[in-house]
C-alpha cells in the first residue's frame, strides 16, 4: 500500500506541526515521530483505522495520533490521507 495526502491534509498536518513548535520543538519532533510510525503500519494493516464514529455509513476510516485525527479512504493499494484534525474539531459530513 502507498499513503497519498490531499493537498489540504497535508497542509493541515504541516500546519499543526508548527503550531507545536513554536510551544516546543521537541514535542513538534516526537508528534512527527509519532505520526510517522502510524502511518507506516496504516501501510500494513490499512483496516487497522476505525469507522469516523461521527459519520459510520461514510467509507472513510480515521486514526489517531493525540490530539489529531487522520481521516483517509482507501482505494486500490492507495491509501489517501483526506483530512488532519484537532480532536476538538468536528467533522462536517461531505457531499461525495
Amino acid at each position: 500500500m502507498k499513503i497519498r495526502f490531499a493537498n489540504t491534509a497535508k497542509i493541515s498536518l504541516h500546519s499543526a506541526l508548527n503550531f507545536i513548535h513554536q510551544d516546543n520543538p521537541t514535542a513538534a519532533a516526537n508528534f512527527l515521530e509519532r505520526v510517522e510510525k502510524t502511518l507506516r503500519r496504516l501501510e500494513k494493516y490499512p483496516d487497522s483505522g476505525r469507522r469516523i464514529p461521527e459519520y459510520p455509513e461514510l467509507p472513510y476510516r480515521e486514526l489517531l495520533v493525540l490530539p489529531y485525527r487522520f481521516f483517509y479512504k482507501i482505494d486500490g493499494k492507495t491509501i489517501f490521507i483526506v483530512a488532519v484534525w484537532h480532536t476538538a474539531q468536528i467533522p462536517i459530513e461531505s457531499k461525495k
